[in-house]
């Protein structure tokens, strides 16, 4: 494709976009496989089958919208907050900063972000840019979909998984202007929170930003910490407070 001023975005792609590495971040969804304690499991069965002499294969699924891989709008948390279907489509393509704490969680399945780390990135890479996404990396997503695994509970029943912690988030949301963030647990607030105290004020301190989430992440050991684009798409249900999300990341 020959350099056309009037057609700037396809050039974009064919000199940038087209030979690009394409990495999903998100794990394919099923029955049985890691999810908020509190809920149902998924349901799936055919309503129609090609097997049976029907004209289409048609499945009918029953989950949870906070199932898999999967974006929270403001209105998970927040009584009159932004919902899926207000979310603005041009919040789906961000810049993609990734914080690296893996070493960290491997030595301590609670480890938390400190400010060290962030500032730590920050030496090596620049200022997080505003309007961008950043993604926790732990290696948790190597645990999937072994729920013993994701969950690592000890004796008393107690998880054991990495988390959020807020003053790296008041950093990225009040002080960088992010406009998302993402990980690869279950729960925004790590295990000890949400599993021993019934705490999730980081999750709730996310939507109340107006800011959205993308939980249950994958693969981000190989996407670089910065330079990426991300790629986040969902359905589009009217009022919605949740639903399983792709998201792709797009690098060299």
């Amino acid at each position: 494709m020959s350099p056309n001023p009037e057609l700037p975005l396809w050039e974009l792609y064919s000199q940038h976009l087209r030979g690009a590495t394409y990495t999903d971040l998100t794990h394919a969804f099923f029955p049985g496989q890691p999810h908020f304690p509190a809920f149902p499991d998924q349901t799936i069965s055919n309503f129609v089958s090609l097997a049976d002499g029907a004209l289409f294969e048609v499945h009918q699924y029953g989950f949870v919208g906070q199932w898999g891989t999967h974006v929270d709008p403001p209105s998970h948390m927040v009584a009159g907050g932004r919902t899926i279907s207000d979310l603005s489509v041009s919040e789906m393509l961000l810049p993609l900063c990734v914080l690296n704490v893996s070493e960290q969680v491997g030595a301590d399945p609670d480890y938390r972000p400190t400010l060290a780390d962030l500032k730590a990135w920050e030496a090596q890479h620049g200022r997080i840019p505003a309007g961008s996404f950043v993604a926790l990396r732990t290696d948790w997503h190597q645990r999937w979909p072994d729920p013993a695994r994701m969950a690592n509970a000890d004796s008393n029943g107690i998880a054991h998984f990495p988390g959020w912690s807020r003053e790296v988030l008041e950093v990225l949301l009040e002080g960088r202007g992010v406009v998302a963030v993402g990980h690869e647990t279950t729960d925004t607030d790590g295990g000890i929170s949400s599993t021993r105290d019934g705490d999730y004020r980081l999750e709730a301190y996310i939507l109340g930003r107006d800011c959205w989430q993308l939980e249950l992440l994958a693969n981000l050991d190989q996407v670089p910490e910065v330079g990426a684009l991300l790629l986040a798409s969902w359905p589009n249900p009217r009022g919605g407070s949740g639903f399983p999300a792709r998201a792709v990341a797009i690098h060299g």
